[in-house]
């Protein structure tokens, strides 16, 4: 018994002095798999979560840009910013720019593709006309538009004109100047939707319409049971990417209303621009950005949350 004992506490140590290369080899092996994420790591560290944490300090003190001395005034700026009306104003403005504009982005962009999902040259064209403007910067696409809704000799007051309506005031109108910014924001975007919808229906299989069609299924029934189902996971990922690219609308406000007329283009980025460069509140202009943040974050959230039940994944 001594003597097995013996040789089973000898074969052990051997045992174990085996498993260490192993181990310090899958290690070493882990290690190397990081070091390749190492540097978009840093790069997310430096230029993203080092802003944000320094952008929650700055939201405590009373900074202004204008002098080196930063005092710590806590929630201070948060409790006057929640407490007045600015705020809510600023909010409206970016939740009604933000539904408009990805409701339409949808909409046209699945119209456009149920109408160009076609193999043939004419087709190939009109998608590449249509994509086209996605190419161009917004503040190129603003410069456009600027021309097309001038009041006096802008293309838009042409049309109508010739249509026998009175020309529109569509940048110093508060009732338009929305919707002019909505329209250029539609004009870039409505091309990606489009070729993001295309792409779903070729991957929908024939076999689903062509079994509906002997069942009787009408083409308003393949829509809405086949069609609109199997889209909806390029239709989160639209709603999602666009309502978060809307929130922080700026380069077209910037350029073509600045704001105006009378604040009804004053979305939430370009009220922190203004705020931190030109009034130099920047403490408080931090806190607004804090605020936006927590706001995009959970409305974001929410829709996941929501389309858990509604997104069909094919197979």
């Amino acid at each position: 018994m001594n003597s097995h004992s013996e040789q089973s506490y000898a074969v052990q140590p051997a045992r174990l002095s085996a498993k260490r290369p192993w181990s310090w080899y899958r290690f070493f092996e882990k290690w190397k798999d990081f070091s390749f994420a190492l540097p978009a790591l840093l790069f997310l560290l430096v230029f993203t979560y080092y802003p944000l944490i320094y952008s929650i300090y700055i939201s405590m003190t009373n900074w202004n840009m204008t002098r080196p001395i930063k005092k710590f005034v806590g929630m201070e700026n948060y409790t006057k910013l929640l407490s007045g009306e600015e705020l809510w104003k600023v909010l409206t403005v970016t939740f009604k720019y933000t539904v408009f504009d990805v409701f339409f982005t949808i909409v046209i962009g699945l119209g456009l593709a149920l109408l160009f999902n076609s193999t043939s040259k004419i087709f190939n064209f009109l998608r590449a006309f249509v994509f086209m403007p996605y190419y161009i910067s917004m503040v190129v696409a603003a410069m456009i538009f600027l021309w097309i809704f001038n009041a006096e000799y802008g293309l838009a007051n042409y049309i109508l004109q010739l249509a026998g309506f009175d020309p529109v005031a569509w940048m110093t109108n508060p009732n338009t100047a929305l919707s002019a910014l909505i329209t250029v924001s539609l004009w870039k975007g409505v091309g990606f939707a489009m070729l993001l919808f295309i792409a779903g229906l070729r991957s929908i299989p024939v076999e689903y319409y062509e079994a509906s069609s002997i069942d009787g299924a009408t083409r308003w029934s393949q829509f809405r049971h086949i069609t609109l189902p199997l889209l909806s996971p390029m239709t989160l990922f639209l709603i999602i990417t666009n309502f978060i690219g809307s929130m922080q609308v700026f380069q077209s406000i910037d350029i073509m209303t600045n704001g105006g007329p009378l604040n009804a283009t004053k979305a939430m980025v370009f009220w922190i621009y203004q705020m931190a460069f030109s009034d130099f509140r920047t403490g408080r202009a931090s806190a607004l950005v804090v605020i936006f943040f927590i706001i995009i974050i959970t409305l974001t959230a929410i829709q996941l949350w929501i389309s858990k039940k509604r997104v069909h994944y094919e197979g």
